[in-house]
């Protein structure tokens, strides 16, 4: 490889992430000569270069054309059940930028195959006190430390995760409900319902990770995505808020994010005044909350966000 200049570095200088992201789509396991390669596919090279990270460190180029993607690699139910090791996943909710439009609540559907009338994150109008203001309340499950819902299950069914994480494994689930009596934040839901037909559906494998397929007769909630996280994306209802609502990231690392701002957990509960529901049940939920103090939005604009949706 020749040498490059200072000006060469600036021009091929790529983001780490991009080179693992390009490194997954692609079958290499040498540095070798990308055209030596692949010269044998049969495959007529498209004149379009992309540059990877090869597994000695060395940045190469390789014809678009002889990418070849691998396709993900399926999470065993033991590892879901396990979760991911040194994590501690965390939700904080900041209530002054709730504006009631539920792109959270659509987003989070949308990927879980939810019915609209089955909603996983629930956004709820709030008011402490007659004299008080009215605020809105976005509500997930709480991912528990000491989750109720656990420990009334009798086929092990609900499981708490390594990484803090509260699954339903629904090949598991009786339907027995015990899980939703337990739960004081009612935020659990029963499948009534046959899941819609859709082509996604078909001839997916079950995964407590993903909770999809959706299954009749038993009980579901929000997940934290972790199918998201493994993949080092943050869960639906976070990208998908255009106000910043939804923080989540690893307690132990001490990191949160929104998708455009990233602070440290503690700083952000200790100077915000976070707080977590029903903090004397003794639950100790892993989402928190920020009060509704310097609202962006007043709360009377959220109403007529409800008032335009069926």
């Amino acid at each position: 490889m020749s040498a490059m200049t200072d000006s060469d570095k600036t021009e091929k200088r790529v983001p780490r992430r991009n080179f693992l992201e390009a490194a997954l789509l692609t079958g290499i396991t040498a540095a070798a000569d990308p055209f030596t390669a692949f010269g044998s596919s049969g495959v007529a090279p498209s004149g379009e270069k992309v540059q990877l990270l090869s597994v000695t460190g060395e940045v190469i180029e390789v014809d678009k054309a002889f990418l070849k993607e691998v396709p993900e690699s399926v999470v065993t139910n033991e590892e879901a059940r396990r979760g991911m090791p040194g994590k501690k996943f965390v939700m904080v909710i900041d209530l002054s930028h709730c504006h009631n439009l539920k792109k959270c609540q659509a987003a989070c559907n949308k990927a879980h195959f939810v019915h609209e009338h089955q909603n996983w994150i629930k956004v709820y109008p709030m008011q402490e006190g007659e004299h008080e203001a009215p605020y809105w309340q976005p509500t997930t499950c709480m991912h528990c430390d000491e989750p109720p819902c656990v420990k009334v299950c009798p086929v092990d069914a609900t499981f708490k995760r390594q990484d803090g994480i509260v699954l339903i494994d629904n090949e598991r689930c009786i339907g027995c409900r015990f899980c939703m009596a337990a739960c004081p934040y009612s935020t659990r839901v029963f499948n009534w319902e046959k899941p819609e037909a859709r082509p996604e559906l078909e001839n997916v494998p079950y995964s407590p990770e993903t909770s999809c397929p959706p299954k009749m007769g038993t009980v579901s909630k929000c997940d934290f995505c972790p199918d998201m996280t493994r993949k080092g994306e943050l869960p639906h209802c976070v990208s998908a808020c255009p106000n910043g609502v939804f923080y989540f990231g690893d307690m132990n690392e001490d990191v949160v994010t929104n998708g455009s701002e990233t602070v440290r957990f503690s700083d952000l509960i200790k100077d915000r005044s976070g707080y977590r529901l029903m903090e004397d049940l003794g639950t100790k939920p892993s989402v928190y909350y920020l009060p509704p103090v310097e609202r962006l939005f007043p709360f009377e604009d959220g109403l007529k966000d409800k008032a335009s949706k069926p």
